[in-house]
């Protein structure tokens, strides 16, 4: 061939490449994956942590969800940092460029939001409660996720971007797991529970980053991305920025000044070892 006639080869369409039964099997191996997580977590605690068979039940199931979400953390931030930082189709075309891990991460995302929204609306039926914030956080991340599964040529840099809010799970479940246990008030929570806020407060950055990255391609997103992906993303986007984060930003903060539990109608963290004799004893003195 004339050298003068060779092109540079085109980047392959990875949408072309997961066809509708390998994407609904890594749904699937998403789901089972972060189900299998939720079982090992209550057959560990179960096994090992006296503080976890000392859960009513509604709290054990949140217990394991918790650590199935900080399983979902890790994923999702090294996903989101790989975006951020790698050179790729996804850098190159924020709007429209893919790669093969991203899809992974899209499917198997898929299947973990599957596994949140089954695992939050059973509790709900089963312990007669309902919480409509994380109701509707869990719905915009499936029908977020589930429309990128569905209108394959929408870019995934914003997606993988997305995931990356999720680096704040894995802190809050020690954070919750470590309060339940009557750790609150060692030096080891607090260190987690700083580290955490910082957490939350990068969230913020991050969404106003996808703010800009959305305002700075708007003409190809309009042209490119379907407009019911385009209302879920933004007003999920806009929820986040405006109401969840802020909110749950102060939340953390004030825990750190106040350790409650305030998933559960804070309820003031219990006294663990050394710290629960103590007071045994001071009361015990001032009784006498």
């Amino acid at each position: 061939m004339d050298p003068d006639q060779q092109t540079s080869p085109l980047p392959r369409p990875s949408a072309e490449y997961f066809q509708w039964d390998y994407r609904l099997r890594l749904i699937g191996l998403g789901f089972g994956f972060y189900v299998a997580t939720f079982l090992l977590s209550h057959l560990l605690s179960l096994a090992l942590s006296r503080t976890y068979n000392s859960l009513p039940a509604k709290e054990k199931v949140f217990w394991n969800i918790a650590a199935s979400r900080a399983a979902f953390g890790i994923q999702s931030t090294v996903a989101g940092l790989r975006a951020l930082t790698e050179d790729s189709e996804l850098t190159r075309d924020r709007v429209r460029g893919q790669e093969d891990w991203s899809w992974f991460n899209v499917l198997t995302a898929t299947g973990f939001f599957v596994f949140e929204n089954v695992a939050l609306h059973t509790s709900n039926v089963v312990f007669w409660s309902f919480d409509l914030p994380l109701a509707t956080h869990h719905f915009f991340a499936l029908s977020g996720y589930a429309g990128a599964v569905v209108w394959d040529s929408l870019g995934h840099f914003l997606p993988m971007v997305t995931l990356l809010l999720e680096m704040s799970t894995p802190f809050t479940c020690i954070s919750w797991m470590l309060l339940k246990a009557g750790w609150a008030r060692t030096l080891f929570w607090r260190a987690n529970q700083w580290v955490m806020i910082h957490m939350f407060h990068c969230r913020m950055v991050l969404t106003y980053y996808m703010w800009w990255v959305t305002l700075t391609n708007w003409g190809e997103i309009s042209t490119h991305v379907a407009l019911p992906q385009r209302l879920l993303f933004f007003s999920g986007l806009g929820l986040l920025t405006v109401i969840i984060n802020p909110i749950w930003t102060h939340r953390k903060t004030m825990q750190l000044l106040n350790p409650v539990d305030w998933n559960f109608g804070n309820k003031p963290a219990p006294l663990n070892g050394a710290a629960e004799d103590r007071s045994k004893i001071l009361a015990k003195l001032h009784a006498s």
